[in-house]
This record gives structure tokens, C-alpha cells and sequence, in this order.
């Protein structure tokens, strides 16, 4: 280090009397290189001696510059901006006169000179700023730079993106404006691939908040831009968090030294092992800055030549000294300014001008340099080196991955074919043998109904299918029997289109995605509704039919019967024991039979329910029709949690816009069906028709469907999410109700029939308990018709006893109250009697006394 602050006062010396001694004229350059100092990029360590080299090499060329000599006077920023415009100052104000800046070199310090450099009319050639902002001519408009800019590792890094499938990324920051630029245009570029930026965290010297909260968001994949010294700090805080290894990739910032994690940095409390722990796999990115090709240079050497020279002018092995990477594009800088230089020659003397008499206020000199600057191009040793309008380097980025602690070069992305070539010797190398995802793989998991299941039940289905079709059979061998006839066996049929449907509409249920493609499975769900609800509405409906005929023909068959009671009446005698006989009274049963049972009626009743279901299904169809949607549950953890695998469950339902409405009018409509048929068979649960003879079975039917119907609906709801419960319980509520409405309807014909045709009247007592005969239903009416006419006697006679009793009860009331009266009659006649004898007894006294008186 002392070395490199003695050579400017020894190299002043020795070019101040070198003039005098060959006459060459100086052209000095001003030089700002950061090589002591912390926290920030000490790349001067090995960029100032290329430098210097390349100041050498120049000078030595016949053909350039000729009778001109290039010196340099420099100090070392030590990364800082305020003392970064103190040098600058010093150097301007200073003798001898500057004619043009190398340097800075680091971005901080670079953004403040270049900025100000303007204002002496100087250009700024730098060797190590990447800062993107550096990149606005408007603000910087003498700025230079082979360094590329950090912005075109961000191309490298998307394609590196696309490359592993990473769709979701994170951002951990130094709050500096070179890395705020950057990460800027890093997320515009994102954002145009499709690649979400998770999180973005930022520190200005303690990254240790940052990195816990990456943490905390499960960062998988993180992109890092901060200067070497952080970047220590950043790696120690992720190994103490544990945010490294198989299910973590770092991607950061390639131009630090090789062995950078390796320096003895006291403001850690992490080892190198640490550091290396949390780096291994991480991948790098920097603008390469050296020629690939290996050819001979402007300067006469190969990009190796010119690091084989170069080592020996360094004071620390190549591995520990900042800056070695860079070397080369500080070697070019020189040369660049010297070609700039040469050309500024001729064209300055086509006006009579030098050079060398340049001022900070020669505008027009100022000029000449920055054009013939513009035009520079010739390839270094840090490749081909030309400026875009910007200034800025264009050059390809070079990817490398660290690999058992050093790193290894994986290859190069090329921007203007917007590709990465692999064809180099290494290939990427992961710890857990594959590269990391972006994020916890979700593998989405169909749930199925259970294959036993599903066939278990398509078998029972078709076994029901079966014996609807050999219950169809039968129907139409024995069609014109007369046990088959009187239950209306095309009434029947249509019972049996309708089981056969809900058994088809239990096949459609258990099919799922494993079966039904997406693109098809709104066909399914259309399906579904429309086969089960149209096979219900076809075998309830025809129940219903039958047991709405009866319930019609035997209110008719009352109220005539009551009319025909009340005539009776009024041709009995009035008296409670009277009877009256049977063969008065029409019975119940022949007022019923009067009634013929027309299949019409019946088909009319089935047609009107069945235009309703298709009225509603139709516009269901038509309006919201229904569609695939898949219920998500909770991810499930993988039995091998290093696989770093959730399986997500996945159940594939039938939904549509406003199905909720729609299916409250689905089940208004048949709870009110079902309900009004429950009242219609629990009405006429007594009533027996000879035209229709199965009438008591239909009922137990509709009793059987109702029942079934009200204990599956809420339970559906309850088993919605659990598919193979909701499959098999809805399953077998539809087969039972299948299976016991065809047992309850066609089985005791087929035992009729079968007897019939084998003679077995022993058992016909037991065939007449399941099937009345003729004679005991119109003995049953006969029976209930007398009942009715004994009870209106009854209650005839009651009301005549009530009536009598109030008589009674007036006349004792009448009787009480005379004899009342009549006692005080008889007491007060004995008053007035006692009264007269008092009063003649009185009389009679003083007409005794009255002679006396007369003769005295």
C-alpha cells in the first residue's frame, strides 16, 4: 500500500523533467481510484496498476500520439463521494492541466464527479461504475465507461429465470442508488416475461432485518445486489437464518473478488466454512470483461498475456486483491482515451488548435474529444470495446456458480440473441440434485370416486336396469290379463323408462375427470340434471297420477254417497233402534266403480308434470348453463417434506351462475310434489279401486320415495366435500327407492300371474290378503256405509236426548218455583186468619162491655 501512495509524487518527479529531456509533451489525465477505505468497492487494488501498465504500453506506441506522452495524477477515493469531489477538486485546480477523468471507479462516487465534470467541460472515462443511472445522457453528458452496466446482467438474469422455470423471485438490496436503478429495471423486465416479484427488501448497513423477513416469506429464489462488505454480512445473516441449501438459490453479483468470502471481516461473528456453507450453489452474474477468443489485442498481447503481466505488479496474490477482475477494462480505458486523443489531434489541427492548450472552458475542444470518443472501437482485452449514444459498453455476461467453494463458469448470455450458451466444460450442480423451485411445488390431485365403489355401484345399477326391462317384459306378455290391465300397464311402463333413468343418473354421478375429459364435462353436468330429474318426474309422476285418480274418484264417490245417506235418512222411521238394509243404500265401492279410470287422465297428469321439468331445465340450460369448476382444499404436506411437494385436492363439481335460485325453484317445486303426494296417499291409504288394484301399493310407494327424499336432501349437503360418502349414500337412496317401488308394484302381479298359471289355490287366501277380491271390497264399503248411517242415527238421537234432557230440566226448574209460590200462599192466608180471629175476639170483647157502660 505504501507503494501505491509513492508512485504519484515519484511519477510527477519523473514526467515533470521528462519534457525537458526527450521533448514530448505531456497530456494529463486526472485519476480517482478507491483502494483503502470500508464498506464500500476497493477495485483500485488492481485496476490502478493496469492502469499504469497500459499508460506504458501507449507510450511505447510510435504510431500513437506522436511527440505526445499520456501522465496520469490520481488519489484514492476510498469509495466515498465527499472525498471523491475533494480529489476531484484538488486535481482541477492543481497544476498541471487535466485534459480528460479516468475513473471513478465506484458508482457512488461517480454518479457526484460525473455529474460536476460538465462544468469544467471534462470527460469522464470510469473502469468500474455500473450504476444504470449513470446511463441518463441528460444528467451525465461527458460520462464514458467499459465497465458495462449493471442493466445487462438483467436480461442474463430473466433468461436464467426462464431457464429453471422460476416464475416468482425476491429481491434483497443495498439502498444505494446503483442498486436502486438496477433493481428497477429488473422488475420492468419481469414484469414483461410474466415473473412476480415477491418481495423487495432493502438495508442501508444492518441487512439483518431484511434478511429475516425474507425469510419469513419462504424466499426461495433471491436475487442480491450490494457491494462486497455487505455482501458478507448478508451471506452470515442467511446462514444464521438458516435461508440456504437445497430449497434456496442466491443469484448475486459477479465482479467480487474470487475469494471474497474468505477475507478476515471483523464486523461478522460467521467463519469462511459459514460463508461458504450459505454460498454453496449460488449463482453470479457480470459483464464479461475479457476477450473469449483469446486473440491478440490493439495492444499486441492476448487477453492471458495480459494477465501474466499484470500479476507481477500486483502487492497480494490475484485471489485477494480487489479489483483483479477489472483489470482489464481499466487497461482499455487507457487505451480508449488514447485513441479518443489521437483523433482529437488531427481533427483540433484542421482548425489550428492543440490539444494540449485545452481548458476547462474550451468548449470546443471539449467537443472534439467527446465525438472522437463516441467513434471509438477496437477489441481489448476485455473484449470488443465501442459506446452506444449513452456511453455505455455493450458486452456479453458470464454466469458462474460456486461449486465446492470456487467458482465455475456455466456460460455466457449473449445480448443481442437474447440467449445463454451452455457449451462450456461445467455444468450447474445443485445439493439436492435438481434446482430449487420458485416455490413449494403444488401438484394439484383429482379426487375419484373409489373404483370398488363406483363399480360396486354401476353394478348394482345395471342389475336394476335388468329388472326393469324384465319387468317391462312381463308388462307387455301379460298386458291383456285382467290382474294386469286393471293397474294400467302403460302407466306402469312409464314407472319403468322412469327407474331406469335415476339407475342411469347413478352411473353419471360416480363419472369424474378420469373418465369425462374437461373440455366435455359441462355435457355431464347437463346430463346429470336433466336424466335424474326427468326419471324422477317419470316414475313419481305416474305414482302420483294413479293415486290422484283415486283420491278424485273416491271424493266423488263420498259425496255421493253421503247424498245418498241423507235420502236414507229421510226414508227411516227416526227412531234409534230403526235399521236400515243394505240393498237401500248404494254402496261406497259401486259408486267408485261408476267412475270408469280413463288412462288419459293419467298420461295428462305425467305430461304436465314432465313439461314443467323441462320447462325449468331448459331455461336453466339456456341462461346459466352449467360448467367444470374445481373445489381446492388445504395442500397436503408429501410424506418426503424434502421433496418440498403439496398435494393440493382437487374436487370436480357442477356449478353455474345463479345456480342457488335455481335449484330453490328445483326443490320448491317437487318438496310441494312430494308433500301434496304424500297427502294424496295417506288419503286414500283405505280406499281400493278395482281399476286400479295396486292402488295401496303405489302409495306405500309414494310414502317410500318421500321419506327417502327428505332424509338424502339434507344429508348431500352435509357430505357435499366428502365425494365417495356423498356418492355411495345418494347411490343407494336412489336404488332402494328404484328396487322397492318396482318390488311394491310388479312383484305381487308376477306371484298372481305365476300362481294363476300353476294352479295354486291353497295359497289364494294369501294372495287375496295382498290383492282384496271384488266381493270383500264392495262387503268392506258396504260395511263403511252403514257405519257413516249408524253414526248420523246416533248422533240424531243424541241431540234428541240433549233436547228432551232440557226439557226435563225447564219443567223441574217450572215445578220448583209454583211449589214455592204456593207456600207463601198457604203461610199468608194462615196470617191473615190468626188476624181476623184476633181481631172478632177483640169485637167480641168490647160488645161486652158496651151495656155496662150504657145503663150507668
Amino acid at each position: 500500500m505504501v507503494r501505491l501512495l509513492l508512485v504519484p509524487l515519484l511519477s510527477h518527479i519523473f514526467f515533470v523533467a521528462l519534457p525537458c529531456a526527450n521533448g514530448l509533451t505531456d497530456l494529463v489525465l486526472a485519476g480517482i481510484f478507491p483502494i483503502t477505505g470500508e464498506g464500500g468497492w476497493a477495485g483500485g487494488a488492481g485496476c490502478y496498476p493496469a492502469a499504469q501498465m497500459a499508460l506504458e504500453h501507449v507510450n511505447t506506441q510510435s504510431d500513437l500520439l506522436p511527440g505526445y506522452r499520456l501522465d496520469l495524477k490520481w488519489n484514492d477515493s476510498e469509495c466515498e463521494p465527499g472525498k471523491g469531489i475533494t480529489i476531484l477538486y484538488d486535481l482541477l485546480y492543481n497544476p498541471p492541466q487535466k485534459i480528460m477523468l479516468l475513473g471513478p471507479g465506484c458508482s457512488t462516487v461517480t454518479t457526484t464527479i460525473a455529474e460536476a465534470a460538465k462544468m469544467w467541460n471534462l470527460i469522464v472515462m470510469s473502469y468500474g461504475s455500473s450504476s444504470p443511472a449513470l446511463s441518463d445522457r441528460k444528467r451525465f453528458t461527458t460520462f464514458f465507461r467499459t465497465h458495462p452496466s449493471a442493466n445487462l446482467n438483467n436480461p442474463a438474469y430473466v433468461q436464467l429465470f426462464k431457464h429453471y422455470g422460476w416464475k416468482k423471485i425476491n429481491i434483497i438490496q443495498e439502498a444505494e442508488e446503483v442498486f436502486v436503478s438496477s433493481v428497477e429495471n429488473l422488475e420492468s423486465l419481469c414484469k414483461q416475461a410474466g415473473i412476480d416479484i415477491v418481495t423487495r427488501q432493502s438495508f442501508l448497513k444492518d441487512p439483518a432485518e431484511a434478511v429475516r423477513n425474507l425469510n419469513r416469506s419462504d424466499a426461495r429464489i433471491i436475487v442480491g445486489l450490494f457491494y462486497e462488505t455487505p455482501a458478507r454480512k448478508v451471506f452470515c445473516e442467511a446462514y444464521k437464518n438458516n435461508l440456504y441449501g437445497k430449497r434456496v438459490v442466491w443469484l448475486i453479483i459477479g465482479w467480487y473478488a474470487d475469494n471474497w468470502f474468505q477475507v478476515d471481516d471483523k464486523s461478522i461473528n460467521c467463519t469462511a466454512e459459514h460463508l461458504q456453507t450459505a454460498l454453496e450453489g449460488h449463482l453470479t452474474a457480470e459483464s464479461l470483461i475479457k476477450n473469449l477468443n483469446n486473440v491478440t489485442t490493439l495492444s499486441g498481447m492476448t487477453t492471458n498475456d495480459f494477465f501474466d503481466q499484470l500479476r507481477p505488479r500486483l502487492d497480494k496474490s490475484p485471489e485477494h486483491t480487489p479489483g483483479y477482475v477489472e483489470s482489464p477494462l481499466a487497461y482499455d480505458a487507457v487505451w480508449a482515451i488514447a485513441l479518443a486523443f489521437n483523433k482529437s489531434i488531427q481533427e483540433l489541427a484542421k482548425f489550428g488548435k492543440r490539444l494540449e492548450d485545452f481548458t476547462y472552458s474550451d468548449e470546443f475542444t471539449a467537443r472534439v474529444i467527446y465525438e472522437s470518443m463516441q467513434n471509438v472501437t477496437f477489441e481489448g482485452v476485455s473484449g470488443r470495446v465501442s459506446f452506444t449514444s449513452e456511453g455505455d459498453r455493450i458486452a456479453p455476461t458470464q454466469l458462474e456458480q460456486m461449486q465446492d467453494g470456487i467458482y465455475k463458469v456455466l456460460g455466457y448470455y449473449d445480448p443481442f440473441k437474447d440467449q445463454i450458451d451452455w457449451s462450456t466444460k461445467y455444468r450447474d450442480r445443485w445439493i439436492g440434485g435438481k434446482p430449487p423451485r420458485h416455490e413449494t411445488l403444488i401438484i394439484p390431485t383429482l379426487r375419484t370416486v373409489d373404483r370398488f365403489l363406483f363399480w360396486s355401484m354401476v353394478s348394482l345399477a345395471a342389475f336394476g336396469i335388468a329388472c326393469a326391462i324384465a319387468c317391462f317384459v312381463f308388462n307387455m306378455m301379460h298386458r291383456l290379463r285382467r290382474h294386469v290391465q286393471m293397474s294400467h300397464p302403460n302407466i306402469n311402463n312409464l314407472i319403468l323408462l322412469g327407474i331406469s333413468l335415476c339407475l342411469v343418473a347413478v352411473v353419471l354421478l360416480g363419472l369424474d375427470g378420469s373418465f369425462i375429459p374437461q373440455s366435455s364435462f359441462h355435457m355431464l353436468c347437463q346430463a346429470r340434471a336433466w336424466v335424474l330429474i326427468v326419471g324422477f318426474t317419470l316414475s313419481y309422476g305416474s305414482m302420483f297420477a294413479k293415486i290422484w285418480n283415486v283420491h278424485s274418484l273416491s271424493t266423488r264417490a263420498k259425496k255421493e254417497s253421503k247424498r245418498e245417506a241423507r235420502r236414507s235418512a229421510g226414508r227411516s222411521s227416526g227412531s234409534f233402534g230403526s235399521t236400515t238394509t243394505f240393498s237401500e243404500i248404494r254402496t261406497f265401492s259401486s259408486l267408485v266403480q261408476i267412475q270408469k279410470v280413463e288412462s288419459w287422465q293419467l298420461y295428462v297428469v305425467v305430461a304436465g308434470l314432465l313439461a314443467i321439468d323441462v320447462l325449468i331445465l331448459a331455461l336453466w340450460t339456456g341462461i346459466n348453463p352449467m360448467r367444470l369448476e374445481a373445489h381446492r382444499f388445504p395442500p397436503e404436506a408429501a410424506k418426503d417434506i424434502e421433496d418440498d411437494i403439496e398435494y393440493e385436492p382437487l374436487l370436480e363439481q357442477c356449478v353455474s351462475t345463479n345456480d342457488t335460485i335455481w335449484m330453490g325453484i328445483i326443490f320448491a317445486y317437487k318438496g310441494l310434489f312430494l308433500i301434496f303426494g304424500l297427502f294424496l296417499a295417506y288419503e286414500t291409504r283405505n280406499v281400493k279401486i278395482r281399476e286400479l288394484n295396486d292402488s295401496r301399493f303405489v302409495g306405500m310407494s309414494i310414502y317410500n320415495v318421500v321419506v327417502l327424499c327428505i332424509i338424502t336432501a339434507p344429508v348431500t349437503m352435509i357430505i357435499n366435500k366428502q365425494h365417495n360418502a356423498k356418492f355411495v349414500f345418494v347411490a343407494l337412496s336412489i336404488m332402494f327407492c328404484c328396487f322397492l317401488s318396482m318390488g311394491l308394484i310388479f312383484v305381487p302381479k308376477v306371484i298372481e300371474i305365476y300362481r294363476r298359471k300353476t294352479g295354486e289355490h291353497h295359497d289364494s287366501k294369501k294372495l287375496e290378503d295382498s290383492l282384496p277380491s271384488r266381493e270383500e271390497e264392495e262387503k268392506h264399503q258396504k260395511l263403511l256405509a252403514e257405519n257413516e248411517q249408524l253414526k248420523k242415527q246416533i248422533q240424531e238421537k243424541e241431540e234428541k236426548v240433549k233436547l228432551l234432557n232440557e226439557r226435563l230440566r225447564q219443567r223441574a226448574t217450572e215445578r220448583a218455583r209454583l211449589t214455592k209460590e204456593q207456600v207463601s200462599k198457604e203461610s199468608g192466608s194462615a196470617s191473615r186468619q190468626s188476624l181476623v180471629s184476633a181481631q172478632i175476639t177483640q169485637d167480641r170483647h168490647s160488645d161486652s162491655a158496651l151495656p155496662s157502660s150504657t145503663g150507668a
